[in-house]
């Protein structure tokens, strides 16, 4: 019997980022953890820990996979496997945190729909942005998310702490995901990661942004289903 699996969603994503792979794995047992609810990295973690199995399958993107660090530094004995996408496990720089006050300071002004829209080109390579399909999944995630969420996931994410000190002593298989069209996280955000955890190994998805399960299904999801099963 397969274990069960836990994703983490990223900031101002819903389940619907995840909907490709939910529809292929019906027949398991599947979690999407809380990110709506708590306005800290640690808080996020310790919900996720009390409300899953003993033992589980971890995917975290994006502000997910800087929880899933946490959980790992944790309850590392509950993680079987571990599978990052997107994600980097540095804190923020001065421009990541000029960009994300630039969020906030939008919201505060009333003007929470526009954050979606400053996002479009950091999420989506140039030729995906008039992608109706693509660019009503992100709106509809954002809208479904809404202001004060998003205020709390920011909050959580700008005073998060730097991984990168404890990743060595991550012990599971781990797989790295990473569109290589990204404009949020790069290939040496995960290069860093990949020389830190041992036997870890980075699977690149061509032409694909920063969500590649909706991008790119097709080679997301039997990635993500193989390691699972291998």
């Amino acid at each position: 019997m397969s274990l069960p699996i836990v994703l983490i969603t990223g900031q101002l994503l819903t389940d619907a980022v995840w909907q490709p792979l939910l529809d292929v794995w019906g027949d398991r047992e599947v979690i999407v953890a809380d990110n709506r609810s708590d306005d800290s990295i640690e808080g996020f973690a310790q919900r996720l820990l009390d409300n899953a199995p003993p033992k589980f399958v971890l995917i975290g993107h994006a502000m997910g996979g800087f929880v899933a660090f946490e959980v790992m530094r944790r309850a590392p004995e509950r993680v079987a496997k571990l599978a990052l996408i997107a994600t980097l496990a540095s804190a923020d720089g001065p421009a990541q945190t000029a960009r994300r006050q630039g969020y906030i300071d939008l919201v505060e002004s009333g003007r929470f729909d526009q954050v979606v829209e400053e996002r479009i080109p950091i999420l989506f390579p140039e030729e995906k942005r008039g992608d109706e399909r693509l660019l009503g999944i992100a709106r509809a995630m954002a809208a479904d998310t809404g202001a004060d969420t998003f205020l709390a996931q920011q909050r959580a994410i700008m005073a998060r702490i730097d991984s990168r000190p404890r990743l060595s002593e991550i012990a599971v298989p781990t797989l790295l995901v990473w569109g290589e069209k990204d404009g949020i996280t790069s290939r040496a955000h995960h290069d860093e990661i990949l020389e830190a955890i041992p036997g870890s190994r980075l699977e690149l998805v061509p032409g694909a942004g920063h969500l590649p399960t909706v991008e790119a299904p097709e080679v997301v999801v039997p990635l993500l289903t193989d390691f699972i099963d291998e």
